[in-house]
């Protein structure tokens, strides 16, 4: 895949104000939303699937899309003749999951505004979120795996992780572990390189499915055991 340049104006502007107004002038659309919500579930979508998600007719999408892309929000890969989007990078979805806790009404109760299924296991970009995510760091931080401020892996951690063949980064390019505040818990879920190793784990187990198109993730049968066998999670 070969990256296409995000298009920025030509002379460079140095006001911070103008930049931040730029930015959530770009997000300030609910189509354009609709699609960077699509993205948060840290794949690459061509413009068409998009344009299906966001409900919108593809000559409108390919306008948003270059909103986005001026506003380094999303990035554009070509592979062959296909062109495909995704978020620009881990800090675009922290910026649209503390968007999302934002935008909770504070007198109103998550649970009675939130799905079900999307509150209890969904995708935060490449690491898992939702109740059963922020359950799995209590029981880290408990068992001692994890830095009492969430941003390291103890050895005892490193050990537990080897075990459970979760491969981490030996040189990650983020944060190799850090706490990811959960919109919808209000509570910290497990993110950077350790968080993305874990769910790549699950995925690879079986634990956990994914559907295309939404960011909810179902945990199996086998993954229900597991839960229970690595975390004393009882999700029967």
């Amino acid at each position: 895949m070969t990256p296409l340049k995000t298009v920025y104006d030509s002379e460079p502007d140095n006001s911070l104000e103008k930049s931040m107004s730029l930015v959530a002038s770009a997000i300030a659309d609910t189509s354009r939303v609709s699609i960077l919500c699509a993205l948060m579930d840290g794949r690459a979508w061509t413009a068409t699937e998009l344009s299906v998600v966001a409900d919108i007719a593809a000559s409108t999408t390919s306008g948003h899309l270059t909103r986005l892309l001026s506003g380094g929000l999303v990035i554009c890969l070509t592979q062959g003749r296909h062109r495909y989007y995704s978020l620009a990078g881990h800090h675009i979805a922290g910026l649209l999951e503390n968007l999302m806790g934002v935008s909770m009404h504070p007198l109103i109760s998550p649970q009675s505004r939130t799905p079900v299924s999307l509150r209890y296991a969904r995708t935060c970009y490449d690491h898992l979120a939702g109740e059963l995510a922020v359950k799995i760091y209590d029981f880290m931080q408990q068992e001692k795996w994890i830095e009492a401020d969430g941003t390291a892996l103890t050895p005892v951690g490193k050990t537990h992780f080897e075990k459970l063949g979760a491969v981490l980064n030996s040189r990650p390019r983020r944060k190799s572990c850090c706490p990811c505040l959960d919109w919808s818990e209000r509570r910290f879920h497990l993110g950077g390189d350790a968080g993305s190793a874990l769910m790549t784990l699950f995925l690879q187990k079986g634990w956990i499915t994914r559907t295309q198109g939404y960011r909810e993730v179902h945990l199996t049968g086998s993954g229900k055991s597991a839960m229970y066998r690595l975390f004393g999670l009882n999700l029967t």
